[in-house]
């Protein structure tokens, strides 16, 4: 019983203060430090860990390439590119600029993950909004919101998708037609309730930008190696093909394809990647491997079969509000991961399962510590002197997530 609870608690007080970052110090010191802990004190013994690592290096290589992509096309200009397009597309309407940059969003989620639209796609609409002086609120809201509204669209638009399924992922064929239409009904939810409650701010005119950003013969490049990477992606995903490698190997490729026009690139790109995800991940499958052998897995399987025998409704209903709550208590990374292990273990691979990686996905959209991706966000922000607070975000959550959740489940069949 001692031991149960020591676990307990050096978990869920890395988890917390991996959500806090008292000093400033990043996220995964705080996971890594409680893993090791863990391993150190023997409560988690050597080989469970070293079992949990391996069991996330699918993981790992999706991250890794997908961070690749991501920063390669952020080094060579094609997210500030598209954010320009967005500008003068706008034709001098706010709310017409919030509905390009929503879209922009999309397309960026569903190809290049949720990560990436949070983190890399944000800077971006922040620079083009400033230059054309509207309030930036609306759109960096925008940018985060989408991030996870979209992140179930396909399979490679968000980590969690893969932590969730393991080596379970239905095909892209299945996967579509289990989802598009509760990934429709979010994003149309999430754009509709953002849109009203950002209704007064987007009243204002766009000032006219004349100059508008170039694309290089690199940048091109750039966009190009992504095409082909995403092309590439989605024939693994309709061929059953675990997503890691693969995702690594496009991001390999893009960065030759681009050194070929610029050199320097690709060797920026590597050093800007934010590589301390991927012992942030690790930890947090370690640290979820010791919560198990604590416990967890069995309560979390026990409220899952409770939800299993439930009827349809209630159970996918339960389930997802269930895990969206539960994601924005201790992240969705864990959550997922737990969530996923029990499902799997038990067999459950229908409406149940579906119900829970959209909660997964979609439940961030309540709170800036829900998802690594909006913490990434804010931490962005904050570098770029453009706040928003975590009070300011639940003000949009409270609204916008419920109801989004709510049809995404109702469209879930």
């Amino acid at each position: 019983m001692i031991v149960m609870f020591l676990i307990w608690a050096v978990s869920l007080a890395s988890i917390i203060l991996m959500l806090v970052r008292p000093r400033g110090l990043p996220e995964w010191v705080w996971i890594g430090g409680g893993a090791v802990l863990l391993v150190a004190t023997r409560l988690l013994p050597v080989s469970g860990a070293v079992h949990a690592i391996r069991e996330g290096v699918d993981v790992y290589l999706f991250l890794t390439g997908m961070m690749l992509l991501a920063e390669l096309a952020r080094e060579e200009g094609v997210f500030d590119w598209v954010a320009d397009i967005a500008v003068h597309h706008a034709r001098g309407s706010a709310g017409r600029l919030f509905l390009w940059v929503y879209g922009v969003g999309i397309v960026v989620t569903a190809l290049l993950s949720n990560d990436a639209t949070a983190v890399v796609l944000t800077p971006a609409v922040l620079a083009a909004v400033r230059r054309a002086k509207v309030e930036p609120r609306p759109h960096l809201l925008a940018c985060a919101l989408i991030a996870n509204a979209a992140s179930f669209l396909l399979p490679i638009s968000n980590p969690a998708n893969l932590v969730v399924f393991g080596t379970q992922l239905p095909r892209l064929t299945t996967w579509m037609r289990m989802f598009l239409l509760p990934s429709v009904a979010a994003v149309a939810a999430t754009f509709v309730c953002l849109r009203w409650l950002c209704r007064k701010q987007l009243a204002g005119e766009v000032a006219e930008v004349r100059e508008a950003h170039r694309l290089e013969a690199a940048g091109w490049m750039a966009l190009a190696g992504i095409g082909l990477a995403a092309a590439g992606l989605l024939v693994a995903s309709a061929m059953d093909v675990p997503l890691g490698a693969p995702t690594f190997g496009a991001g390999v490729v893009a960065l030759v394809l681009v050194a070929l026009r610029d050199r320097r690139a690709p060797r920026n790109a590597v050093r800007n990647v934010s590589w301390s995800v991927v012992p942030l991940v690790a930890g947090l499958f370690m640290i979820v491997e010791a919560l198990n052998r604590a416990g967890m897995m069995r309560l979390t399987r026990a409220g899952l079969q409770w939800l299993a025998a439930a009827p349809d409704g209630l159970g996918k209903f339960c389930g997802g509000f269930g895990v969206a709550l539960l994601s924005n208590a201790m992240n969705n990374l864990p959550a997922g991961l737990a969530a996923g292990t029990a499902l799997r273990q038990m067999g459950q691979h229908g409406l149940l399962a579906h119900a829970v990686m959209i909660g997964v996905d979609l439940g961030p959209n309540l709170s800036v510590t829900g998802s690594l991706a909006t913490i990434l966000w804010l931490i962005a922000l904050r570098r770029d002197n453009a706040e928003i607070t975590g009070w300011e975000f639940l003000k949009v959550g409270v609204v916008a997530m419920p109801v989004a959740l709510g049809l995404a489940l109702l469209a879930l069949f």
